[in-house]
Formats: C-alpha cells, structure tokens, sequence
C-alpha cells in the first residue's frame, strides 16, 4: 500500500510562509486550513505573484496587518477538492484566486457584480472570514475557497506567467473596460511601467488603442516602444516633450504609487478627459480645481474588479495571449525579491514557483 502524503495525512493542514511581525521578515509557518466545505473549492497552489502590496502589509505600513501574516493574492493552482454543491469546478482544474474570498453577496455592489466594492468585502489574506478565523494568502501549499470567488483558468495560459493578471492584470483592465478608454482609435496614456503599468499597455494595445507611456525614466523607452508595442513614450520630466503632448489624450491610467504631481497628467487629456489613478500613494496628492472645470475633465480611482469582470479579463488575456513579464524565484529567495522589488528591481513581476520549490 502507497505511503500517503503528508496532505492526505493532514487533510486541512497547510504550510506556507509568513510575517510574524512589521520587519516584515517571512519565515516558514504550520496552519491550518478550513475543511472543503459543500460550495468551496480546495486547490493545490502552483504558482503565487507577489505584488507591492505584499510588501506594505508583510510590514504593516498601511496599519491593518494581523499577525501572523500569509501573504499572496496572485493565486494559481489545480483542484483537488470539491464541496458537494460546487457546481463550476472539478479536480484537475486549473484555477486561480485573487485579491478578495468573500463579500456580502446581498448588497448593491454585490447584486451588480461589483464584490470588490462591497463594504463587507473579505481580503485574501490578513482578514476575518465570515467563521471568525483570519484568512491566509497565496504563499502556501493549497488554498480553500468559496466557488464564487474562484476564476478558472483557460488552458493555453502559461499558470506563472498568468498569476499576476489576477491583481495587476484586472487592475488595469477594469479602468479600461469602465472609462470607456477601450475604443479602437482612442489615445491613453499609461504612467508608469511597472507591474501594473507593463500589463495596461498589453491589454490597451490588444484593446486596438493607441498608448503613450509616461515615465520619469528614460531608460525605459526602449523598453516601452520595443518589447511591449507602445506607440509613443514621454519622460514626465521633460517639459518640452509634456508641453508638446498636452491635450492629446482621451485617457491616462496611472499606476504610480509614489507621491507625484497630477496637474501635469491632467493637462495632457482633451478636453472631457480621464485621469484614472489606480496606484495608492501613502498621502493625499494635490488636485488643482481649475483645470479640471475648464475642460470638463475627471480624475477617478479604481479598484480591482468584480468576479464576473475578473473572468471576463482573464479569457480576454487567454484570446490575446497577455501575459505579465515574470521572474520565477524559490520559495526560499522570497525575503531577498521583497528588498529588490523595494528597489523596484524586478521586470516586471516576481512570482514564487510554489509547486516545486514550497519544503514542508
């Protein structure tokens, strides 16, 4: 008779790597995991993104950390459990989990597909689930989770290079789709080519818009035009190139997190433009009134998206053949690719190889 596995063993055993406190240091860490209950889906985890977000809450620079603390809300894996009332999954699916569990499910938000939104919505990791127990992230060997907030995975996807698009990816699509700035023909601007910005550009290119990248570092020019079909790229810091840009947008998405000025975006919309920032500076960025009423113009925010919206971008990446641009790393390199993405030395997105590398 076959040995069992450890998981066989343990059936809501899990093993992962967490923070214990706001040095923010990951270390590995025993838990467990709820039983599969009758609408939830249990899957091996494959492969986990780790996006800058990991990194404010690993060390609770946002104030909201429980400790211990699992990160990870880039999610891939494949089924190996199913509730008896799930009705969307089998074993052997290839699934992925995002930046939200749970929600309502009652309220406005939640009856128009916009979970994300809920006022009761429930985080990945470093939240109270509707049981009372505190959820736990991607930076672990198996995931439970409620069927509603699982996106199945189209085959010809690459799992790894997948993972990112289910914080990244839906960030920027969800803007796109929303503002009305995925019109054949429109001209968008993307700040920042980073992990969110390198994906704007691939869905807005796929989307048949024309897309400027706008970034303080000239470096990244090639890079932009290149490797990921930019139209145009302009240096936020050069004034006679913004001067020569201005009013030429029906969009900027911004994904900078980093504190700085918006007068100079919003100058380079037409007039009854849209300035959608989607990166979260830690304090208030100042808005000038005036130009926004002399051209009808608006800045929004946006956050993720719904599940219904999330599986809608995840096949439109399948059909397009978007993917984020990875750095495979061990479970082990985890603490070291946190200080290099602190440096913002990553291109574009790390993601830990969870599978093979994950050491109980």
């Amino acid at each position: 008779m076959a040995e069992k596995s450890y998981e066989e063993e343990h059936p809501t055993k899990a093993f992962g790597w967490a923070a214990r406190d706001q040095s923010g240091v990951l270390s590995p860490f025993k838990f467990s995991r709820r039983s599969t209950g009758e609408k939830d889906v249990r899957f091996k985890v494959l492969y986990c993104g780790i996006c800058h977000s990991d990194l404010h809450m690993a060390k609770n620079e946002w104030g909201t950390s429980m400790y211990p603390l699992v990160p990870g809300h880039e999610i891939v894996g494949e089924v190996t459990e199913v509730g008896s009332k799930v009705e969307k999954f089998k074993v052997g699916d290839k699934v992925g989990v995002g930046c939200m569990v749970g929600s309502c499910r009652s309220c406005d938000s939640c009856n128009n597909h916009l979970e994300n939104y809920c006022p009761k919505m429930i985080l990945t990791y470093s939240t109270k689930y509707h049981d009372g127990t505190t959820t736990y992230g991607g930076y672990s060997d198996s995931m439970v989770t409620d069927e509603h907030f699982v996106v199945r995975i189209p085959d010809n996807l690459p799992l790894d290079a997948a993972a990112p698009l289910l914080c990244a990816g839906i960030t920027v699509y969800s803007p796109l789709r929303f503002f009305n700035l995925d019109k054949p023909g429109m001209h968008v601007g993307v700040v920042g080519l980073g992990g969110l910005g390198h994906v704007a550009v691939k869905f807005a290119k796929a989307m048949g818009v024309k897309v400027t990248v706008i970034s303080t570092s000239p470096k990244k020019k090639q890079e932009a035009l290149e490797h990921l079909g930019a139209d145009s790229f302009l240096v936020s810091r050069d004034q006679d190139e913004m001067q020569a840009a201005m009013g030429t947008m029906d969009g900027v998405i911004d994904t900078v997190s980093a504190m700085h000025p918006i007068l100079p975006l919003i100058s380079l919309l037409k007039t009854q433009g849209k300035l959608v920032l989607v990166g979260a500076p830690e304090k208030p960025l100042e808005l000038p009134v005036f130009p926004l009423i002399m051209g009808r113009k608006i800045v929004g925010g946006s956050c993720i998206g719904g599940m219904k919206e999330t599986q809608e971008m995840i096949d439109f990446a399948a059909k397009n053949n978007i993917t984020a641009d990875i750095e495979v790393i061990s479970m082990d390199y985890v603490n070291t690719a946190m200080e290099r993405l602190l440096k913002t030395d990553v291109r574009y997105r790390f993601v830990i190889d969870i599978g093979n590398t994950m050491k109980i």
